[in-house]
């Protein structure tokens, strides 16, 4: 009987291979920042089993909020310094100048704002861009500004980034990011994983419950979802909805559900810990998003691991993190999403099929797998791309 190949020592030898002993990622914010989303919590758990494989991993980013500036998380250190605008040239300033140590590798987690790497950084490099942020920067930017922000991705930070290597999330946020003009042969497509906590269990709803996870912010579009939900309810009259994270939309989203007289079936739990939600994607009959824009949509493939199908809005990211058909629904506009809230809540055989193939399709993603491709990539760079030094000598 052969032994199943421990996924750390492979992490692990794969970097001594390359002489990869100390990683530093830079990223715009901590997963302790009341902010923190779905980027954070991949650049966390990235750095978590880079950091048990015995890779000294240093993560650099913006203050967060009730928290020291320096901390150990996981295994790896985490330096939290400078606010949200100014984290962009100090850390890449404190790393020009390697005032936290030498590196043999580097990770920049592009998240709207670039840290413009390639200007500065010398040595295997390897970028997350999860997506293409297009039309998110009129929604969360003052008009001008948005315009900039725009212009950058678009027109000015493809050119800088031509040569380097890129990992995206989905072959749709790919397939947006070589419109723009990044480079085919060096944009690389690594899913997320789900963590093992996610898993069946729990006690259905007793009636139909529909759940949506994520920052209460204008991009996921959560008004929407709310509303269709209160015109599902013409097919399905105990549907109800629960509302699971804070932002800066709580706010009018309450308003909305006050306007619509849907107080009680409408319920916002707020920020709750990791057993919390899984307690909620057990309990729900359907995860579902209304967002705009995603790089792949996290809770779709977290939900499914516990045996929850999905309802999404057809946008890049969703297409890939939902097996359509098989994993969940997907919408193509408002009417189709209250249509699709309305069969998943009144249809009890398409619901367990839905079910039996998110299990399944969720067994397709783990970390270690995200983690190990990951360390792949920056491996090749350190060996096989020209121009970089040899391993053993650091940056």
């Amino acid at each position: 009987m052969t032994d199943t190949p421990d996924p750390r020592q492979k992490l692990g030898d794969l970097a001594a291979a390359a002489g990869i002993r100390r990683i530093h990622m830079l990223a715009w914010r901590d997963l302790d920042d009341v902010e923190a989303g779905g980027s954070e919590v991949h650049a966390a758990e990235v750095a978590r089993l880079w950091s048990e494989a015995g890779i000294e991993v240093v993560m650099r980013t913006s203050y967060a909020q009730g928290h020291p500036p320096t901390a150990k998380r996981d295994g790896y250190q985490v330096i939290r310094k400078a606010g949200r605008y100014l984290v962009f040239p100090r850390a890449a300033a404190s790393e020009a100048m390697h005032r936290y140590g030498g590196r043999d590798a580097l990770v920049e987690i592009w998240n709207g704002m670039p840290f413009f790497s390639p200007l500065w950084a010398s040595g295997p490099r390897v970028v997350f861009l999860h997506h293409v942020h297009a039309d998110m920067w009129k929604m969360v930017l003052p008009p001008n500004l948005a315009r900039m922000g725009d212009t950058l991705e678009r027109h000015v930070a493809p050119r800088i980034y031509r040569n380097s290597r890129m990992v995206t999330l989905s072959p749709s946020s790919k397939e947006e990011m070589l419109e723009i003009g990044f480079k085919d042969d060096l944009v690389e497509i690594v899913p997320p994983g789900v963590d093992a906590h996610f898993r069946p269990g729990g006690t259905r709803s007793a009636t139909p419950l529909i759940v949506g996870v994520g920052r209460l912010v204008p991009v996921k579009r959560f008004d929407r979802l709310i509303r269709a939900v209160v015109e599902a309810r013409r097919s399905a009259p105990e549907l109800a909805l629960t509302l699971v994270g804070t932002g800066p939309d709580r706010g009018e989203l309450e308003a909305l559900v006050e306007e619509l007289d849907a107080d009680s079936y409408v319920r916002f739990a707020g920020r709750v810990s990791d057993e919390e939600l899984v307690a909620i994607y057990q309990s729900a009959w359907a995860v579902a998003s209304a967002s705009v824009r995603e790089g792949w949509g996290m809770t779709l493939t977290e939900a499914a691991a516990c045996g929850t199908p999905a309802v999404a809005t057809r946008i890049p990211g969703h297409v890939d993190a939902l097996a359509e058909g098989t994993s969940g629904l997907l919408a193509d506009d408002q009417a189709d999403l209250v249509r699709q809230l309305a069969r998943i809540a009144t249809d009890a055989p398409l619901r367990q099929r839905l079910t039996t193939g998110a299990l399944g399709h969720a067994g397709h993603f783990t970390w270690d797998a995200t983690a190990t491709k990951i360390m792949e990539i920056l491996v090749d760079e350190a060996l096989g791309r020209p121009g970089l030094r040899r391993p053993g000598t650091r940056a």
